[in-house]
Formats: structure tokens, sequence, C-alpha cells
């Protein structure tokens, strides 16, 4: 493909709007979170949602054994949650330290107190588009909207973040 057309794609896909959430997760007694821009509902009924994730991503493999993932909405400018979490996260530390978590969730994920919204799900499905991201499908069994507006971008290139 000719830089003209690629330039062309890539600023045509960056002004498709995505909001800013962390992807959560828990196995066992390990947790993760990264954050994650391509979110999308998916279905009515049963609410499902879709979450593109990079191949490779420590959080894949809690979310295929555990089976659930959270999926938490950043309020426009928090900066400490989006610091945190847009580094990658070593598999050692548990990034949630220092955040105050929602008690009493139907998955046990770990969901930050301090977002506009959440959703808890149980995976559905993990499919391989043959890409550098995978998509996960999850059916929405938990969440609340705590208020706030939320964070949203566009980007100049759609083939970076």
């Amino acid at each position: 493909m000719d830089d003209k057309i690629r330039n062309g794609i890539g600023a045509a896909i960056g002004q498709i709007p995505s909001g800013l959430f962390i992807l959560t997760s828990r196995h066992e007694d390990k947790r993760t979170g990264m954050l994650a821009s391509w979110a999308q509902q998916v279905s009515f009924e049963p609410p499902m949602v879709s979450v593109a994730v990079a191949k490779g991503r420590p959080v894949m493999a809690m979310i295929s054994a555990s089976r659930q993932f959270g999926l938490c909405q950043i309020p426009k400018g928090d900066k400490r949650i989006m610091r945190k979490f847009a580094s990658g996260i070593d598999p050692a530390e548990d990034p949630f330290l220092g955040f105050d978590l929602v008690e009493n969730t139907e998955t046990h994920v770990p969901i930050l107190a301090q977002v506009l919204s959440y959703l808890e799900c149980h995976l559905v499905s993990h499919i391989d588009v043959e890409a550098d991201h995978n998509l996960i499908i999850g059916n929405v069994v938990g969440g609340n909207f705590v208020g706030g507006d939320p964070e949203i971008r566009t980007r100049k290139d759609g083939f970076k973040y």
C-alpha cells in the first residue's frame, strides 16, 4: 500500500472515537489490569461487550484462566489511573494497591471505585482475528454508573495508540 493511501486510512481510522478503560482480571491470588481503548457494546440481550487486547498482554492469561474480566471507564481528566495502567504492569506487581476498590462485586475481579462506570463480565469468547490484537467478548453480569463525564479520544493516526 502506498504512503498516501496508508496515511488517508490511518487518519480516517483515527477519527473513530473511543473511551478509555482499565481492563481488569483476577485469578487465584493475582490481579492485573491494562489501559484499553477499543471497547464496544455488541448485544442488548443478553448484554455483551467486546474489548480488543494486544497479543501477548499478561491480562489475557488471567482472563482465559478465570473466564472473567472487569471494564472500568476512566472519568475525564483522571491522570492518576491513566499513568498507572498505561505502561506495562510487571506480572509480580499488584497494580491496584493504593486504589480504592468496589466491594462485594459479582465476579470478584478488581473494580476501581473512582471510575465513571464499570462492568463485570463472564468471558464468552476469545477470538484470534489473525492480527496484532485479539478480541474478547463478555456477558455483562454486573456493573454500575458512578457518575461524571467520560474520557473520549480520537487519534491523528489510526495505526498508533
